[in-house]
C-alpha cells in the first residue's frame, strides 16, 4: 500500500494545477485540493490500496469542483500569478492572453469546463474523462463540442469589440 504522504508529495503540484484550471483561482484551487486530501486521508486504507491512487485523487478533485455550490461563477477571478513561468517574451501580451483565456473559460458551464480541462490540460481520452465524470464518452464529446463552439462564439464577440 502506498502512503498518503508519498502520494501527496508526488501529486500535490499537479492536483493544484488541475484545481487552478478548473476554478480559475489559486485560493479556490488550494481549498479544493485541501478538501479532497482531507477526505482522502479519512479513506486512505481503501484509496492507498488502489493501483493508481493518483488517478483516484484527480477524479476526486474534479468531482469536488463540480459539486461545489459555494464557487459561484461571479466569484471566480483570473489568475494573478502563474504556477509555471511563461514562455512569452512580452509580459503585456502574456497577461492579456491569460486574462482573455480566463474570461472565456469562466463563461462555460462547469461540466463543459471540466471536459476541456481534462481533455486539453490533463490530456485524457474521452473514455477516461467519461469515467471521471460518470457519463458516456458520447456525452463527453457533445460537451466538448458545445464548449468549443461557445468559446469560438465568445472569442469572435471579444475580437469584434
Amino acid at each position: 500500500m502506498t502512503s498518503l504522504d508519498d502520494v501527496v508529495r508526488s501529486t500535490e503540484r499537479r492536483l493544484l494545477r488541475l484545481g487552478l484550471m478548473l476554478s480559475g483561482s489559486v485560493h479556490n484551487a488550494e481549498d479544493l485540493v485541501q478538501s479532497v486530501l482531507a477526505r482522502a486521508h479519512r479513506q486512505w486504507d481503501r484509496i492507498g490500496g488502489l493501483d493508481h491512487p493518483e488517478a483516484y485523487l484527480r477524479t476526486m478533485v474534479v468531482n469536488e469542483y463540480l459539486g461545489w455550490r459555494r464557487l459561484l461563477k461571479n466569484r471566480e477571478v483570473p489568475l494573478a500569478e502563474p504556477l509555471e513561468p511563461a514562455t512569452y517574451d512580452d509580459h503585456g501580451i502574456r497577461q492579456a492572453q491569460r486574462d482573455a483565456t480566463w474570461r472565456l473559460l469562466a463563461r462555460l458551464p462547469r461540466k463543459q469546463r471540466a471536459v476541456l480541462v481534462l481533455r486539453y490540460y490533463e490530456d485524457l481520452t474521452d473514455p477516461d474523462i467519461a469515467e471521471i465524470l460518470g457519463v458516456s464518452p458520447a456525452t463527453v464529446r457533445s460537451n466538448a463540442a458545445r464548449a468549443l463552439a461557445t468559446l469560438r462564439d465568445n472569442l469572435s464577440a471579444e475580437e469584434a469589440h
